[in-house]
């Protein structure tokens, strides 16, 4: 059968990120951590007492859907919200918050090596620069 949506870039591109996110998924799976989690605790790991609001912004990630992602690490005992001001609080991750961020980074570490060695050789320094230019204003 032939199969038109071979011919399409955009959709090898949705089929490549759905099993390379598919991927991650089960490599952080055993860590107790979902990909929003991994992405949370990077960005809160790089910037201490940054807001809900900020997180949500850097991860395009809704409100409504940040509450329960912030309350899923907070109850793992990942991360402490500090008062800010009267309606904000500063994000920062706990001790044990620090350690799972470490065991993260080092599973991150050997999924970036596999994909990236998935690519032929002669395209790998050109993959990255072009994934940016798709999403990157």
């Amino acid at each position: 059968m032939k199969d038109p949506l071979l011919d399409l870039p955009g959709y090898s591109l949705r089929r490549a990120a759905s099993a390379m996110m598919a991927e991650f998924a089960a490599r952080i799976e055993p860590l107790g951590l979902r990909i929003a989690d991994v992405s949370a605790l990077l960005v809160i790991g790089a910037n201490p007492g940054v807001t809900a609001s900020q997180l949500g912004r850097a991860l395009d990630i809704q409100r409504a859907n940040m509450v329960p992602l912030l309350n899923r690490i907070e109850d793992a005992g990942l991360l402490t919200r500090r008062p800010l001001d009267g309606k904000s609080h500063s994000l920062h991750l706990t001790e044990a918050g620090e350690a799972k961020l470490a065991e993260a980074r080092a599973t991150i570490a050997t999924f970036e090596d596999w994909l990236v060695n998935r690519v032929p050789p002669p395209h790998r320094d050109h993959l990255k620069p072009a994934l940016d230019a798709l999403w990157r204003d």
